[in-house]
């Protein structure tokens, strides 16, 4: 056996046995699945409400938290249903619903889906303008396996054209969740691209995991040409992203789902 070639072997095991060594050093009770989805008041793009497929985007992608975006609690136009419940008992997942507005003789707002039980939770009204839809961003605090203790919040900004409500809500968010005790994701359907104002102002506390340099599109399912549903963590040295994935149903909802794997890091 020549010398180069030795060494040549040598390089390779030694690769192989560093990523054998960094993968077995990965606590898996510390790796949270997170999933971004919004559902279009839970009618399918089929125009019907057969939850069933909304449902099997979340069974398949089997994430740990869910955020839920427009979700209806017991509209007419959603037949009454209470979305994130029967979503929850499909998934096999404890639900909880945030009213952000009285809506169509029932409410609209956000739903998180969760593996673990909640230590505690709130509703965050979010600011808008007068005469403008009203939004507000859910948070549930809950312990992993690893018995860490981590708040996951769950929103969605304004969908205007016009900026004004999701600067606003940019703004608020970054001040009420700075003050976090526990390491914390945020995740939703943010109605801004990269870049834009709204989220220059979110990435100036919350880290993105996103590929800056490649940005997953995320909508429209059919024929996906922009990023808009996010997830994002706080404080950067807590998280590390392990996986991401676009899942893009064209049936279940016009957005496609959005699912980030991340490693929480020791203190």
């Amino acid at each position: 056996m020549n010398r180069n070639f030795q060494i040549i072997l040598f390089i390779i095991l030694f690769i192989a046995n560093s990523k054998s060594w960094s993968q077995s050093q990965i606590d898996s009770t510390k790796i949270v699945k997170v999933l971004s989805f919004n559902i279009l008041h839970g009618k399918t793009m089929k125009g019907d409400f057969n939850l069933d497929v909304i449902a099997k985007v979340i069974i398949d992608a089997d994430p740990d938290f869910v955020a839920l975006q427009e979700v209806d609690y017991k509209t007419n136009r959603a037949k009454k249903y209470d979305l994130v419940t029967e979503l929850g008992w499909r998934a096999e997942m404890a639900p909880i619903y945030a009213r952000a507005m009285y809506y169509d003789d029932g409410e609209y707002g956000e739903g998180v889906l969760s593996k673990h039980t909640f230590l505690q939770t709130r509703n965050v009204p979010l600011p808008y303008l007068q005469d403008d839809e009203p939004r507000a961003a859910l948070e549930i605090t809950t312990v992993l396996p690893s018995k860490d203790t981590i708040s996951f919040i769950g929103t969605h900004l304004d969908h205007l054209d016009l900026d004004t409500n999701k600067i606003m809500q940019a703004k608020e968010i970054n001040k009420v969740f700075s003050k976090n005790k526990y390491p914390t994701i945020l995740a939703g359907d943010l109605n801004a691209e990269p870049n834009s104002n709204t989220m220059n102002i979110l990435e100036s506390l919350w880290t993105a995991s996103y590929n800056k340099n490649n940005p997953e599109f995320t909508f429209s399912s059919e024929d996906p040409t922009q990023k808009i549903d996010y997830v994002l963590f706080y404080p950067k040295h807590r998280w590390k992203v392990l996986k991401r994935e676009v899942i893009c149903d064209t049936i279940a909802s016009d957005h496609c789902a959005y699912m980030v794997t991340l490693l929480l890091l020791d203190e």
